[in-house]
């Protein structure tokens, strides 16, 4: 894969390094991107909704009417469906959104995710991401000198108080450990940020 360049937080090039193909190179699978991005987003609901049936619902205890003889249609329940504050029929009910994906599938849905940073020309690699002071200001002015401004992942192979600090007020900035790398926030990112160190552990544990 060709190489591409270092910068500093001053976005200044310092060298270069050259991507692992089988991480940042290969031909990104959208199918499976899909089923991840998918699994995140139902990971995140809670499904609590719930809705009462006529049996949940209070009141309703007797027949409202005869069976026969008074000329209305017949009705067991004025809790039925078709009441005024009667059951909900087929409504929501408590349940789990989650569902499964193999390893495998999971790894190849995250090199395809890292696959379309480069190819889109969204990623910058620096050589360290660090702070003097946990200023906010500070981290907005290293973010406006590297052209990142929309939404930015900011991938670092261990995390530093300062930065931590300086970046948790930034409502379009997420800061994860390399190990927290995921295919739903890489994909989400209009650009992803990560140190030089982090790029070789992500291709040690993914090539």
């Amino acid at each position: 894969m060709e190489k591409m360049s270092v910068l500093n937080i001053k976005g200044e090039k310092v060298n270069d390094i050259t991507l692992n193909a089988e991480v940042w190179g290969i031909v990104p699978n959208d199918a499976v991107l899909y089923d991840a991005i998918t699994l995140a987003r139902n990971a995140a609901r809670q499904g609590t909704h719930d809705t009462k049936t006529k049996s949940e619902v209070s009141g309703g205890g007797r027949k409202p009417w005869r069976q026969k003889g008074t000329g209305r249609a017949r009705q067991g329940s004025i809790r039925s469906a078709q009441w005024y504050h009667g059951g909900i029929v087929f409504g929501p009910h408590p349940r789990s959104y989650s569902k499964k994906m193999n390893r495998k599938e999971r790894r190849l849905a995250l090199k395809s995710a890292l696959a379309y940073k480069t190819i889109n020309s969204e990623l910058i690699v620096v050589d360290q991401f660090n702070f003097d002071n946990a200023k906010t200001k500070e981290a907005l002015n290293v973010l406006k000198g590297l052209n990142a401004t929309k939404n930015v992942l900011i991938v670092v192979e261990e995390l530093n108080e300062n930065v931590i600090l300086a970046t948790r007020n930034l409502t379009n900035v997420m800061l994860l450990e390399v190990g927290e790398v995921n295919t739903y926030d890489v994909i989400a990112a209009d650009t992803m940020i990560i140190t030089e160190a982090a790029v070789k552990q992500l291709e040690e544990v993914l090539a």
